[in-house]
């Protein structure tokens, strides 16, 4: 595949690509930046389509990223050698990695989640002995954000539901974009994923009733502590944003209320760090 070389800093290209630093030139064009190797890797993996690749080897920190252009341009990127100015110029790192690409957004509903519980393979239809032993459904797993202001946080929450292996991460009330380059980044990838919904809080909490799954609140003003609570069974954790927490909704709606204990002089955690804590507490008791 032919590859154009970009010197200019005043090339249309160029300037598109900073543009799509905001939202709303991100949102009319309906793609987003996916910025470093990893990332880009993983939106590789996940089979996303690519629809440019922009590169700078004067900025590569390896040696595998020819490999990783190469795998690229093979599922239909369009490749861009950019000189190491205009590289920089598009960057949103202070130290790139020489690797920028451009992904479609995608819009995500409630229905469209699968939980773990469907999918659990449905082994064993023969009584026969050597049929192999049912695989037992495991009971829904979410994770609820409402509201989260910082991108830095939010990939952080991402990158947090991933390893807890939750089944959806549900945005409810954004402030911040799921597609903003700094949600990409501390996500590390994991973006392309954790499926992710953004929905209004009130649909949310019908859904949840109807799928019959259970909504924890996390609170510095909840009288139980988090890990006298049982967090088994169909299970959604509700965050709140980092200034406020919660909203009078969330908190009133809520099947349980939880708190983390604070010893200390700070009566509160960072939203990020508190859900890792309240989801890993969920995963010893379900394991």
């Amino acid at each position: 595949m032919p590859v154009e070389r970009i010197t200019s800093l005043q090339n249309p290209r160029i300037k598109q690509l900073v543009k799509l630093r905001d939202r709303r030139p991100r949102d009319e064009a309906g793609v987003f930046l996916v910025e470093g190797y990893r990332q880009i890797r993983r939106a590789l993996e996940k089979k996303v389509p690519l629809s440019e690749l922009y590169y700078s080897p004067d900025w590569f920190l390896g040696e595998n990223e020819p490999a990783l252009i190469e795998n690229a341009a093979a599922t239909g990127a369009q490749l861009f050698e950019l000189s190491k100015d205009a590289f920089a110029k598009v960057a949103y790192r202070e130290r790139p990695d020489g690797l920028l690409a451009v992904a479609p957004q995608w819009k995500r509903t409630l229905a469209d989640i699968n939980f773990a519980s469907v999918v659990a393979a449905n082994l064993g239809s023969s009584n026969s002995p050597e049929s192999p032993i049912p695989t037992a459904p495991k009971p829904p797993f979410l994770l609820i954000v409402e509201a989260i202001e910082k991108p830095g946080n939010l990939g952080t929450i991402l990158r947090s539901a991933d390893a807890a292996g939750v089944d959806a991460v549900i945005v409810c009330d954004p402030v911040t974009d799921v597609f903003n380059p700094n949600v990409v980044r501390s996500s590390t990838g994991v973006l392309f994923s954790v499926p992710v919904v953004i929905a209004e809080s009130e649909s949310v909490r019908t859904w949840l009733r109807e799928k019959r799954i259970r909504a924890v609140a996390t609170t510095p003003s909840a009288a139980e502590l988090y890990t006298n609570i049982d967090l088994r069974g169909p299970l959604a954790i509700v965050m709140g944003n980092e200034q406020y927490g919660l909203s009078d909704f969330w908190l009133k709606e809520s099947d349980a209320q939880v708190r983390i204990p604070m010893a200390g002089q700070a009566d509160s955690l960072n939203v990020a760090m508190a859900t890792i804590i309240t989801l890993f507490e969920a995963v010893r008791q379900r394991s």
